[in-house]
């Protein structure tokens, strides 16, 4: 089994390959695991940009730059700045590759020319690149094939191999609301409370929320109350694994009620900390309460 290799405090990470094999991916995802991105950088700049950034948000930043064959006669500094690790960080290169068959598919699907390929054919400005890479490829710490891998896969190995595991676990945002108000535009899931009784027809709890609690221990001590909760966590520990390995680092799980107020905020509050308690990084937001 491949262990998660936890992110290094101030590592450098040169992202660098073949045109197509996948850079921005990778760096997008180097971004999401809280590295500090610098795309197309001149290897004569980075002793320098790497400088600064310790300057100004510490020796602990992580940095990732991509360096492609734009940069040219820079490369053999580049090769220098690796080997001789002149930044005074933990550096790992990072070299993507892939076929040429499927180099060339998606650059003609992309619509765009490479930049080496000058008048020539799309083919020629790709062993072109490859031999400029070639010295780069060898020193390569890391080496990924990209070529039977689509973006979630290879995300999925950018972080294993880049992640920190606190990073990577899934971010929940458990949000209650009124039914009365629409459904939340950016909940992936919707679960519907309005089979509980309603503690508005309760008079010492009618004017009292779900926050309050006197109403959550009114809704949550329901047996199907604690029935629904038995059979929708699992459900979301499913969708959560699910979630991480499709490279999605975001869940928002939408929890209502007539009118937002009573159960759907009680009921938020009991997934998130059981949420929380299993170990994930869950939220609780009300976004109708106080409406009404």
């Amino acid at each position: 089994m491949t262990q998660t290799r936890t992110a290094t405090p101030g590592e450098l990470v040169v992202v660098t390959g073949m045109s197509g094999a996948g850079r921005s991916t990778a760096a997008k995802e180097l971004e999401d695991l809280g590295y500090f991105v610098i795309d197309n950088l001149p290897p004569s700049l980075l002793n320098e940009v790497v400088k600064l950034i310790d300057d100004s948000r510490g020796p602990g930043q992580p940095v990732a730059v991509v360096v492609d064959v734009r940069s040219g006669l820079f490369f053999e500094e580049l090769r220098a700045t690796v080997a001789d690790n002149t930044t005074g960080r933990h550096t790992t290169l990072l070299f993507l590759e892939a076929d040429d068959n499927v180099l060339v598919r998606r650059q003609d699907a992309a619509r765009r020319p490479h930049p080496l390929q000058g008048t020539g054919r799309l083919l020629e400005g790709l062993q072109r690149e490859r031999e400029a890479l070639a010295a780069l490829r060898g020193m390569a710490d890391v080496v990924i094939d990209t070529s039977n891998l689509n973006v979630h896969q290879l995300t999925a190995q950018v972080a294993e191999k880049f992640g920190d595991p606190q990073v990577l676990k899934l971010a929940i945002t458990v949000v209650s609301f009124g039914f009365k108000y629409g459904i939340p535009v950016d909940a992936d899931y919707v679960a519907d409370m309005r089979f509980l009784p309603n503690p508005y027809w309760v008079p010492e709890l009618k004017e009292h929320t779900g926050k309050d609690d006197a109403v959550a221990r009114y809704v949550t001590s329901q047996p199907d109350a604690e029935r629904f909760l038995d059979a929708w966590l699992p459900v979301l520990e499913i969708v959560s694994s699910g979630y991480l390995r499709e490279g999605k680092r975001f869940l928002t799980v939408g929890i209502g009620c007539t009118g937002g107020k009573h159960r759907s905020v009680a009921m938020t509050e009991e997934i998130a900390r059981r949420l929380t308690a299993m170990g994930y990084e869950a939220t609780a937001a009300h976004r109708d309460l106080g409406r009404e």
